[in-house]
C-alpha cells in the first residue's frame, strides 16, 4: 500500500495523534456500511502516515452511496457531544495544518449548550484575542445562543452523531481504486456531534452532486424538519474559524450571518 505522509515540524502537542486516532474512530462505521476513511498507518509527534489515494471524479451514483454511508456512520454514535475519538484523552483541534487551534472536548448532554459553549463562544473569543472580531461580534452571538432553542426545533432532540467535523468538500476525496468510484474522507476534526454540521459543512464551499449526497443520506436517516433553515446556524463556527484564522471577508461574512439568524 502507498504511504502519504503529512508531517509539520513543532506540530501542536497530541495533534498527529488526534487526526490518527480521529480517522481510525471513523473508520470503525465501515463494518456498519460507513464511508471509506484512509487507513491509518503510523504517526509520531511531527508527521501521519495514511494510505495514498488516487483520485477520481465522482458520479450520482458514488454520491447518493456516499450519503447513505455518511449517515451510518453519524449513526455510530458517540458518548457525548463533544466527546474526543475513541483512545485520544488530549487537546482537539480544528483548522489548518499551519495554524490548527484548540477544539473544546467535553461531556455535553444536548446540542444547544454543546454548540454555546464548546463551539461558538470558544472561537469567537479567539477571533476577539487575535483582533480580527471584536466586542460587538461576542454579544451578537451571545443573541444568537439564546435563540437557539427556538432555532433548533426538534433537532434539538438528536443524539450525539459520530461526525467528521471538518467536511468540506476539499476533505472528500473520490477514488476508483476499489474497482468502483467512492468517496473516502480525509483530514477529520472527529468528535461527538450534531449530524446537522457535517451536512451544513458540506453546503459551505460547494460540492458534487450535492443533491444526490442529501438524498442517499435521508433515505438512511430522515433529518427533522426544517434541517435546511439550520445550515447557517452550524455554518457560523466554521466562519467564526476563518475569521480567526484569515480574517478579511470572512469577518463581515460571519456579521452578516449572525444577522440574517436574528432577523
Amino acid at each position: 500500500m502507498a504511504v502519504y505522509r503529512k508531517s509539520r515540524r513543532w506540530a501542536p502537542e497530541g495533534f498527529f495523534e488526534c487526526e490518527g486516532r480521529g480517522l481510525q474512530w471513523l473508520g470503525q462505521a465501515q463494518k456498519s456500511g460507513g464511508p471509506r476513511v484512509v487507513d491509518v498507518m503510523e504517526w509520531s509527534d511531527d508527521y501521519l502516515d495514511i494510505e495514498r489515494v488516487s483520485p477520481a471524479s465522482p458520479t450520482p451514483k458514488a454520491a447518493y452511496e456516499f450519503g447513505a454511508a455518511l449517515a451510518r456512520m453519524h449513526d455510530a454514535g458517540a458518548p457525548y457531544f463533544g466527546s474526543a475519538p475513541e483512545g485520544y484523552h488530549g487537546t482537539c483541534y480544528f483548522g489548518p495544518l499551519q495554524d490548527p487551534v484548540p477544539m473544546d472536548t467535553g461531556e455535553w448532554t444536548d446540542p444547544a449548550t454543546y454548540f454555546a459553549e464548546g463551539r461558538l463562544l470558544p472561537m469567537v473569543r479567539m477571533g476577539i484575542e487575535r483582533r480580527e472580531l471584536d466586542q460587538s461580534d461576542l454579544e451578537m452571538t451571545r443573541e444568537v445562543i439564546e435563540a437557539l432553542p427556538e432555532m433548533l426545533g426538534g433537532a434539538a432532540k438528536d443524539k450525539p452523531a459520530r461526525i467528521h467535523g471538518d467536511l468540506w468538500s476539499g476533505n472528500v476525496m473520490w477514488t476508483a481504486d476499489s474497482g468502483s468510484t467512492e468517496a473516502v474522507l480525509i483530514d477529520p476534526a472527529a468528535h461527538g456531534g450534531h449530524r446537522e454540521e457535517d451536512l451544513a459543512m458540506l453546503h459551505l464551499f460547494g460540492m458534487s452532486y450535492l443533491g444526490q449526497i442529501m438524498d442517499g443520506y435521508q433515505s438512511v436517516h430522515p433529518l427533522k424538519a426544517g434541517y435546511e433553515s439550520r445550515y447557517t446556524l452550524w455554518q457560523l463556527y466554521p466562519i467564526a474559524g476563518h475569521c480567526v484564522f484569515f480574517g478579511g471577508g470572512y469577518v463581515s461574512e460571519f456579521r452578516s450571518m449572525c444577522r440574517s439568524l436574528l432577523d
